[in-house]
C-alpha cells in the first residue's frame, strides 16, 4: 500500500511538472468526481490501485513523448532535418537492410539529396504533388525523403491496384507527376489514356538503362545516377506543420480516401509507439508490411528516420520465411497485422518457431481466439497490440501484455487523454445523444464507438482528414460532451472492461441483424476462420426476399478446393448459435485482397447469393442442419418463401 500511495505522489508531481499546476488540479477534480459517481465505493479503490501502476508507467512515457515532439515543433524541424541528425551521428551505421543488402544511414542520405536534385532541377518546389507506386524497397522511401527536401507532397499508391481505384488515386492526390516503378508498368499501361494530359510519368528500375516503354516518360534511375548527393539548395523552408505525405485507407469499404500526413503526425505516429512500447535505438525491425500503409511506413520506418534503429524490408510478406528471415536478420521487433498471423499459424511447425531473438511484436488485429496459441507456439515474450486510424486523431496502445486488449483509458483520470467510448445506434453508427443533444459515455462492458477529442491547438489532438474536405466532415461530430467541441468518430465498435482496458467488438455497419439479434461479422469470423484452418473468410448480411434483418454469409478463400463443408457446418452448429450461423457459403477459388491482406467485403456483400450472378459454388444451411448446394431452384424457393430459413 506504501509503495503505490508513494507511486500516487510521483505520478502528480509529474504532472505538475510537465502539465501545469492547474491541469493537476482538474485531474483531480476529474478523479473525485469519479470516485463519488461510483457511490464512493470500495470498488473504485480497488481498480484505482490494481491499475495504478498501468497508468502511471504509461502518462511517464507520455510525457517523454511530449517532450520529444514539442522539441521538434519548437526547432521547426521536418523529416530529413531528424533524419540528418541520425546521419551526423552514425553515418555508418545499418539503417535499411533489404534482400541481404545493407544500407547505411549515410547511403539513404546520399540516395535521398540525389532525389531531390533531380525533381529540383525540374522545376517542383514546395507544395507540389509526386505520386509514388513502387514495391517495397529502400528507395521507396528514399525517394519520398528525397522529394519532402523540397517540400514535395508524396502520395503513395498501391502497387496492387489497377483501373478505376489507381486512376481514383491518382486523380484525388492531385499528381502532377506519377513516379512508378518497372514492376508496375503494365498497370500504368493500362490507365494511360485516362490520366490527366499534362501528367508526367517517372519511370524508376532497379537496373540503370536506358530503355523506354513507351509512354512518354522520364528514365528517373539515369538521372539519379547522374545528379550529386549534395543536400539540395531549399529556397522555402519546409516547416514541422507541412504536408508530407497523403496515404490512402486500404479500401475494404469502398475507393480509398487519401489521408494528410504531415511531418507532425509522421513524427507523432512513430515516436508514439516507440515511447509506448519502450523500443529501443539498438532493436533490429522487421517489416513485412506495405509501406504505403501507415503501419509499415511510418510506425516502422519511423523508427529508422527518426530514431537511428535498422529497419528489415521484405518485398512482400511471406508466412513461411515470416519466422526464418526474423531468425536469419536476427531481429527483436517484429511487426504484424491479425491476418498475417494467421497465415504464419498455418505454416506447419517447425524446429526454429522458436529461436530467434524477438522480444517483441507490435501491431494490430491479433485475434484473443489465436492470441495464446500464437504466443506460445513462437515464444514471444511481449505482444504490443495497438489502435488507430490513418486518419485519426486517436491511438491507443496495449502496453502490458494484456490478450485480446487493443489499448486502454485510465478509470482513474481519464482526462489525461482525451478519448472516449459513445452509445451509437447499432444499424446506423450514428451517436446517441441525452435530453441536451450530448453524447453519451458507455459504461464498462458496454459497446459504443471510439472518439478522439479534436483540439486544433494541439498538433497530437487535430484532426487533419482527408484531402477530400467533404469526406473529412463525415468523419467529425459534433456537441459531443459540450455544446461547441468536436471529436473523429473512428467508425469503430469497441468495449471496456472494468479496469479500462479496451477491446476491438466490430466496425459500425458491420453487424447483421437476424430474428431480432445484432450478430457481430468480426466475431463469427474468427469462429469461421479457426474452423477452416485459418482460411481467409468474411462474413457479412444479404437480404433474404421479404424476410426482416439480414442472413449471415460467409465467403471462404479455398483455392485448392479441400474445404470439408460437412465439418464446417458441424463446427459452426457447435459454436454459434442459429440466429449467428451463416446461412449462406460463397467458396472463392481466387479473391482480389486489400494490401493488408483483407479481403473486399462490400463488393462481395453487394452480390450476395444469387447463382445467376455468381460463378462461385455456393450453399445454403438447409433445415437439417447441412450446408447444402444452393442451386437456381432453391434461390427461387428461399425468395419466394417456399423455403424457410
Amino acid at each position: 500500500m506504501l509503495a503505490k500511495l508513494s507511486a500516487v505522489f510521483a505520478y502528480s508531481a509529474l504532472v505538475w511538472y510537465f502539465m501545469g499546476f492547474m491541469v493537476l488540479i482538474q485531474l483531480i477534480l476529474v478523479a473525485i468526481v469519479a470516485y463519488l459517481a461510483a457511490g464512493g465505493s470500495y470498488q473504485w479503490f480497488y481498480v484505482a490501485l490494481r491499475t495504478l501502476p498501468r497508468d502511471l508507467k504509461a502518462v511517464c512515457r507520455y510525457i517523454g513523448l511530449l517532450i520529444q515532439v514539442r522539441s521538434h515543433q519548437r526547432k521547426n524541424l521536418n523529416i530529413a532535418d531528424i533524419f540528418r541528425q541520425r546521419v551526423a551521428k552514425h553515418p555508418n551505421k545499418v539503417c535499411f537492410i533489404f534482400e541481404d543488402k545493407e544500407w547505411t544511414f549515410a547511403q539513404v542520405e546520399e540516395y535521398s539529396n540525389k532525389v531531390a536534385n533531380v525533381f529540383k532541377n525540374h522545376g517542383y518546389r514546395k507544395g507540389d504533388t509526386v505520386g509514388l507506386m513502387m514495391e517495397n524497397r529502400p528507395e521507396f522511401v528514399c525517394i519520398w525523403l528525397g522529394l519532402s527536401k523540397l517540400g514535395i507532397i508524396t502520395p503513395l499508391i498501391n502497387y496492387n491496384l489497377r483501373q478505376r481505384p489507381l486512376i481514383h488515386s491518382i486523380t484525388i492526390g492531385n499528381c502532377q507527376a506519377l513516379i512508378f516503378s518497372s514492376e508496375v508498368t503494365e498497370a500504368v499501361k493500362d490507365i494511360m489514356s485516362s490520366l490527366p494530359s499534362d501528367i508526367t510519368l517517372y519511370r524508376w528500375s532497379p537496373i540503370s538503362n536506358t530503355e523506354t516503354v513507351g509512354l512518354g516518360e522520364k528514365n528517373l534511375t539515369t538521372m539519379i545516377d547522374e545528379v550529386p548527393s549534395s543536400p539540395p539548395d531549399v529556397i522555402e523552408k519546409v516547416g514541422y506543420h507541412d504536408r508530407l505525405l497523403y496515404i490512402y485507407t486500404s479500401g475494404t469499404t469502398g475507393l480509398p480516401k487519401a489521408a494528410v500526413i504531415t511531418h507532425s503526425r509522421f513524427v507523432f505516429v512513430a515516436a508514439a509507439i516507440s515511447w509506448m512500447t519502450w523500443f529501443r535505438t539498438d532493436d533490429r525491425f522487421y517489416v513485412a508490411l506495405p509501406l504505403y500503409h501507415t503501419a509499415g511506413g511510418a510506425m516502422s520506418v519511423g523508427q529508422a528516420l527518426i530514431f537511428g534503429s535498422c529497419v528489415v524490408i521484405r518485398k512482400k510478406f511471406s508466412a513461411s520465411a515470416y519466422i526464418s528471415d526474423i531468425k536469419k536478420y536476427e531481429c527483436t521487433v517484429g511487426q504484424y497485422i491479425g491476418e498475417m498471423c494467421r497465415y504464419i499459424l498455418a505454416v506447419p511447425p517447425k524446429p526454429e518457431d522458436k529461436q530467434h531473438k524477438l522480444r517483441m511484436i507490435y501491431g494490430n488485429g491479433l485475434k484473443p481466439q489465436i492470441w495464446t496459441q500464437f504466443v506460445e507456439r513462437f515464444n514471444i515474450p511481449h505482444v504490443v497490440e495497438f489502435y488507430g486510424a490513418t486518419e485519426g486523431n486517436a491511438n491507443i496502445v496495449n502496453i502490458d501484455n494484456k490478450v485480446g486488449a487493443i489499448g486502454f483509458v485510465s478509470r482513474i483520470l481519464p482526462a489525461v487523454y482525451p478519448i472516449s467510448i459513445i452509445r451509437v445506434d447499432p444499424e446506423t453508427g450514428d451517436p446517441i445523444r441525452n435530453s441536451k443533444g450530448l453524447c453519451i459515455t458507455c459504461k464498462p462492458g458496454e459497446p459504443g464507438v471510439f472518439i478522439g477529442k479534436i483540439n486544433p491547438k494541439i498538433p497530437s489532438r487535430a484532426f487533419l482528414g482527408y484531402v477530400d474536405e467533404k469526406e473529412s466532415q463525415k468523419k467529425i461530430v459534433h456537441d459531443v460532451f459540450s455544446k461547441g467541441d468536436s471529436a473523429f468518430i473512428s467508425g469503430d465498435l469497441l468495449v471496456s472492461d472494468e479496469f479500462g482496458y479496451l477491446f476491438f467488438k466490430d466496425r459500425t455497419g458491420d453487424t447483421f441483424r437476424w430474428k431480432g439479434e445484432n450478430v457481430s461479422t468480426s466475431e463469427v469470423e474468427a469462429i469461421i476462420s479457426n474452423l477452416v484452418d485459418y482460411r481467409d473468410a468474411v462474413v457479412y448480411g444479404v437480404e433474404v426476399g421479404s424476410d426482416e434483418g439480414r442472413a449471415g454469409m460467409a465467403a471462404i478463400l479455398d483455392q485448392d478446393g479441400t474445404l470439408n463443408i460437412t465439418a464446417l457446418a458441424d463446427g459452426v452448429k457447435k459454436a454459434l448459435p442459429s440466429y449467428a450461423r451463416p446461412l449462406f457459403i460463397r467458396i472463392l477459388r481466387k479473391v482480389e485482397l486489400t494490401g493488408t491482406f483483407k479481403l473486399k467485403k462490400r463488393d462481395l456483400q453487394r452480390e450476395g447469393f444469387d447463382p445467376l450472378k455468381i460463378e462461385d459454388k455456393l450453399y445454403y444451411l438447409n433445415p437439417s442442419g447441412m450446408y447444402e448446394l444452393l442451386t437456381e431452384e432453391i434461390y427461387v424457393h428461399i425468395i419466394t418463401g417456399k423455403i424457410r430459413l
